[in-house]
């Protein structure tokens, strides 16, 4: 199990008691979590276990046959969706990060799933710009630079088959996008801040954020 909660407002009994009574990580997943870990601090990346386990759920509560990720980081995340893809389902993963892929990539392989995983070691808003228009994908999480989170959502959307759904990870940002008064610049945060409104007022998708992980945006394509 990670060393200490992704979610800031929980705290370390009440996050492994959760786990424990969700989908907790197999053996498999608990190693990723482990070497992971080893990289550093660059280790928060990776999203909790309870949001794999709901990711994994959605997936197959969707039927998603075909998803796009954006940011794969060392995997855990693409390993949970491509395990709630049929047996004849795709992802895409979206990275430029050659070394942390490739431990996402031995993994996937040891799980079984890497045949339904297409990883393109590119900028992500000139694959998702490569893609067909029509609107043929299911599902997408986009968990990659925070300044291009507007970018990589209007590229997805119109990709999106109605009914499909976006998840959108760090929204809250460690709880800094309730802060008030004077704090020292943080770009991350204001790109958070710009797409949480966006977001908001967008009329084209239902959407509700969660308490998952750094906060978690779930939308739905109306």
């Amino acid at each position: 199990m990670p060393a200490a909660p992704k979610s800031f407002f929980l705290s370390p009994e009440i996050s492994q008691y959760l786990i424990a009574h969700g989908s907790p990580p197999d053996e498999l997943q608990q190693r990723l979590i482990a070497e992971t870990e080893q990289l550093g601090p660059v280790a928060g990346m990776q999203i909790s276990p309870e949001q794999g386990a709901f990711m994994t759920v959605l997936t197959r509560l969707i039927g998603a046959r075909r998803a796009i990720e954006v940011g794969t980081f060392t995997g855990y995340s693409a390993l949970s969706v491509a395990r709630g893809l049929p047996d004849d389902g795709l992802l895409l993963c979206c990275d430029v990060n050659e070394d942390w892929t490739a431990i996402g990539r031995r993994y996937w392989e040891e799980a079984g799933v890497a045949r339904k995983i297409e990883l393109r070691l590119a900028p992500a808003a000139d694959t998702l710009r490569s893609l067909s228009a029509e609107p043929m994908w299911d599902l997408a999480f986009i968990d990659a630079d925070k300044p291009n989170y507007a970018a990589y959502y209007e590229e997805i959307l119109p990709r999106l088959r109605q009914g499909g759904a976006i998840l959108v990870d760090n929204v809250l940002w460690g709880g800094r996008v309730a802060e008030t008064g004077a704090a020292a610049p943080d770009p991350n945060l204001d790109a958070i801040l710009r797409f949480n409104d966006l977001l908001a007022a967008d009329q084209r998708v239902d959407k509700v954020m969660l308490p998952i992980g750094d906060g978690l945006t779930l939308v739905r394509k109306r």
